[in-house]
């Protein structure tokens, strides 16, 4: 498994999970490198609701299955509509992904920040349908807000993870959505599906 550290030596960081598949290899990968996390789960872009149910719910069981916290940020889709208005028609990983990162991972750093944790990361960053650059700069404006936290950038996508999430997923028969979350994500899928 891959070796890890966080960017100041600490064994606890607050990682923010965008669903169960996502984050089980980073979790397990911290764990053997004796780093504890605890969940962060702040999705508001997911739709519609019973998708973030779904897709929470199968985080909530892989996290107590490895005896972990999980700290739900509830779901506040009106605010992301919002946050992202204009940016409707980008395409992925456009300028709406981007400011999607952001303000979840500004939530991340605003909770870490409130409870004593001084890193920060994101399973995003295991994702090939994302840009790590873009999540990079998320994080560092999230953790720029708030100075007295880290955001660790790592490439969750190497060191045998990528395999190693997809053996899980079976082990664990996740649930595995087809598209990131946000209702324009999803459109475009149905798109690709009627062509």
């Amino acid at each position: 498994m891959l070796k890890v550290q966080t960017p100041n030596g600490e064994d606890k960081v607050l990682l923010h999970s965008c669903c169960a598949p996502c984050s089980s290899a980073i979790i397990e990968c911290m764990q053997e490198n004796g780093i504890r996390p605890t969940v962060f789960y702040c999705n508001p872009n997911i739709y519609p609701q019973a998708e973030y149910e779904i897709r929470k719910e199968e985080a909530i069981r892989f996290v107590t299955s490895k005896n972990l916290d999980f700290i739900d940020a509830d779901y506040d889709y009106a605010h992301w509509l919002h946050t992202i208005k204009g940016l409707e028609n980008e395409p992925e990983r456009g300028s709406r992904c981007l400011k999607c990162f952001t303000l979840r991972l500004t939530e991340t750093a605003r909770y870490a920040s409130e409870h004593g944790f001084s890193v920060f990361t994101t399973t995003l960053a295991s994702s090939r349908w994302k840009s790590l650059e873009q999540i990079n700069e998320a994080g560092r404006r999230a953790a720029a807000l708030y100075p007295d936290t880290l955001f660790w950038e790592q490439n969750w996508r190497k060191g045998g993870l990528q395999e190693r999430r997809n053996q899980l997923l079976k082990e664990y028969d996740f649930y595995n959505q087809q598209y990131c979350g946000c209702e324009f994500s999803m459109q475009r899928l149905e798109k690709n599906e009627t062509i």
